[in-house]
């Protein structure tokens, strides 16, 4: 299944120099994108990337850089989100099974595979873009449409709440 971001390059393009790659999404790309990733829209997609081949593959290093809209993981309102994101990947023949063991070292960078002979700079940005939003991104008024809900906070609800309560009823 072709990804609805897709931006192939094959790497026996990339030659032995770096290679520069900018790649945009346009306004169906974004519309797409946007439903699969729980969006209200998605205003802007680019990234720019350095790519070289080296033993391991091909790496991959840049930036993203996204304008998108998010609902209000409380009252569903819409909160405008700004992704501004630096993004090194490494693209490789192939990945390890599941249950392989794998020794990550504290350079380890995240690993995406090589595909038919290409890597998919589209898709490597919009995943890029995706994992840099706020899962439970929040809106001015949520806090007061949790109190009125009857929803508190962890303060109150942790046993450091439980005793403020106590301290509150002595006085």
């Amino acid at each position: 299944m072709t990804p609805e971001f897709s931006r192939p390059i094959r790497i026996d393009t990339i030659g032995d120099g770096e290679r520069i790659v900018t790649v945009e999404a346009n306004e169906d790309e974004r519309r797409r994108l946007a439903g699969r990733f729980g969006l209200v829209a998605i205003e802007r997609l680019t990234a720019r990337f350095s790519v070289r081949r080296e033993a391991a593959g091909v790496l991959a290093t840049g930036q993203v850089e996204a304008a998108a809209t998010q609902a209000c993981s409380v009252t569903g309102e819409p909160i405008e989100a700004v992704v501004d994101e630096t993004v090194a990947l490494r693209f490789v023949d192939e990945l390890a099974e599941e249950g392989d063991e794998i020794e990550l070292s504290g350079d380890a960078l995240d690993t995406l595979p090589i595909d038919g002979g290409a890597i998919d700079l589209g898709e490597a940005a919009a995943e890029t873009m995706a994992l840099a939003l706020d899962p439970f991104a929040r809106s001015a008024g949520a806090e007061e449409a949790l109190r009125k809900a009857g929803v508190v906070s962890e303060e109150e609800a942790g046993a450091f709440g439980a005793l403020a309560g106590l301290k509150a009823l002595l006085k």
